[in-house]
């Protein structure tokens, strides 16, 4: 599809793909540093939660819908209109609360909670879009050298989102007078992907498949939007407020559950399913996905949890704990990028990917084992240690299974790499949070320190009423509650190295058009 095009065609359609990944996956995290100045403006302390969850269950469940209609129409127009979608979310939400209660929106912290599920329906695909299209521009044999800068842009959007997003609260309304600061954490969106939208427009070709288009399964669609969105919602919701064994949790599990059943079997009898489950018996595609879902929490706890020791034990102020995540931030881009150049000129990824988990488990083991006396600048190399190790995993998974999938498959089994990354980060971060919080209330009554201090963790963050402890045996407490997030976190990367262990070493294919090498039981 793509063998025409002129290096420059291609190079300019990646830029305005990746400055829309960089958009999506900035999102996930810009908001964390503005919600209380938005909790305050729009009066939603009692739904401030539901800001972050809405973006990630929108774009999470909409994720595999994309890879199938990637299968099937024009690459080009669905990235067309993921990026239109995230613009509109973007620019209402924006305006979220500017003209008062809307009728059936509500007030105006349920008007930012709509419009950002709608920016999640956009961004779900600006990530499962990225790696479908960069699929089709370059060949596996090159693609890791190009894969390695999605693994760079996500591990920079991270750090910078909060950055950003917190000098935007603070200093926006002197760049705009008359616009509150917050309003901005949005609004920047807007020049970006206008940008991103014109290269897509001018410069990307039509990427289209070359099978003749099937009907879309509408009632496959649905029954996975029925299964998912309830699943995610129950991760996210406050565990203190709806334990696992409330009816609201039970309830939505058993739900999704059913509908997911449903959909597992309609996919099973359907001529054009949503997800082809042939897919499972390729083993590069189900021990990669396997260990893509146990990783997937392993960044995701970092970001969360780290700011909390810096705060809790060391003492710093939040703005230094947010520094201190650059080093992780740098270290990814660099493994990312070094591990993508290295397996594009020598082939072997799978030797960079046990590479990386190995280095990922050395500074895990020293982030767990952190004493209360550990330096701030220790912490940041135990970081960058970190970083250097989650940087491989980021591109070379998608790389081995898009290596070992037909073509016509190529959507449904890219996005399925980035849902089950996804989906692994939401149940891991639900279940670290449980490990805190339980650690917390088992460890601070007994030094007297009053009643428990509740932790909620969200998608872009933890949201915590606590602040820097003054006594040493509370810095133990929350020292000890850190650890064993990150022991948690060690028996995941471990179980995904030995996925990573039976997941074949095929040849990187030299087109696009030649037949994948056989990896099927």
């Amino acid at each position: 599809m793509t063998e025409n095009l002129t290096h420059r065609q291609k190079m300019l359609t990646f830029a305005g793909v990746l400055l829309a990944m960089f958009l999506g996956s900035l999102d996930q995290t810009i908001v964390s540093t503005a919600l209380p100045r938005i909790v305050a403006d729009l009066n939603g302390l009692d739904r401030f939660t539901w800001v972050a969850t809405a973006y990630l269950v929108a774009s999470t469940a909409l994720v595999p819908l994309y890879g199938k209609l990637a299968d099937t129409y024009s690459r080009r127009k669905i990235e067309i209109g993921a990026v239109s979608v995230f613009l509109l979310g973007s620019m209402l939400c924006g305006l979220a609360g500017e003209f008062g209660p809307l009728p059936l929106l509500g007030d105006g912290m349920n008007q930012l909670v709509i419009f950002r599920a709608v920016q999640g329906l956009g961004g779900a695909g600006l990530f499962a879009m990225a790696f479908i299209i960069i699929a089709d521009l370059f060949p596996p044999a090159e693609r890791g050298r190009y894969q390695g800068f999605t693994g760079a842009v996500f591990g920079t959007s991270s750090v910078l989102g909060p950055l950003l997003g917190g000098f935007l609260t603070d200093h926006g309304s002197d760049l705009i007078p008359g616009v509150a600061g917050w309003r901005l954490v949005f609004y920047v969106n807007l020049p970006l992907g206008l940008v991103a939208l014109w290269f897509i427009l001018t410069q990307m070709p039509a990427l289209r498949p070359a099978a003749t288009p099937k009907p879309l399964d509408y009632l496959a669609a649905g029954l996975l939007m029925v299964g998912l969105v309830p699943l995610v919602v129950a991760l996210q919701l406050d565990k203190a407020t709806y334990g696992w064994t409330s009816p609201v949790t039970l309830g939505m599990l058993a739900v999704s559950g059913a509908a997911l059943a449903l959909f597992v079997w309609r996919s099973l009898h359907h001529e054009n399913p949503i997800l082809d489950f042939n897919l499972f018996r390729n083993q590069v595609f189900r021990t990669a996905n396997g260990a893509l879902f146990l990783l997937g929490g392993a960044f995701l706890g970092i970001i969360i949890f780290e700011p909390l020791f810096m705060v809790n034990v060391l003492g710093v102020s939040a703005t230094q704990a947010g520094v201190s995540l650059i080093p992780l931030s740098m270290g990814v881009v660099m493994g990312s990028l070094l591990a993508g150049q290295m397996v594009s000129r020598f082939g072997h990824y799978k030797r960079w990917m046990l590479g990386g988990l190995v280095v990922l488990l050395g500074g895990l083991s020293l982030l767990a084992t952190m004493p209360v006396t550990v330096s701030y600048g220790q912490v940041l190399g135990y970081l960058l240690l970190s970083g250097l190790g989650l940087g491989p995993t980021m591109p070379l998974y998608t790389l081995a299974i898009q290596n070992a999938i037909e073509p016509h498959l190529m959507g449904q089994a890219t996005s399925a790499s980035q849902f089950f990354r996804q989906i692994g980060g939401a149940i891991t971060a639900s279940i670290l949070g449980v490990i805190l919080a339980t650690t917390l209330t088992q460890g601070l009554p007994r030094h007297g320190t009053g009643p428990t201090i509740p932790v909620a963790v969200v998608a872009e963050g933890p949201v915590a009423s606590v602040t820097a402890p003054t006594s040493a045996s509370v810095k133990e407490v929350f020292s000890q509650a850190i650890s064993r997030v990150y022991l948690f976190n060690i028996f995941l990367v471990v179980g995904g190295l030995l996925m990573t262990l039976f997941v074949p070493e095929l040849p990187l294919r030299k087109s696009n058009t030649d037949a994948p090498p056989p990896a099927t039981e």
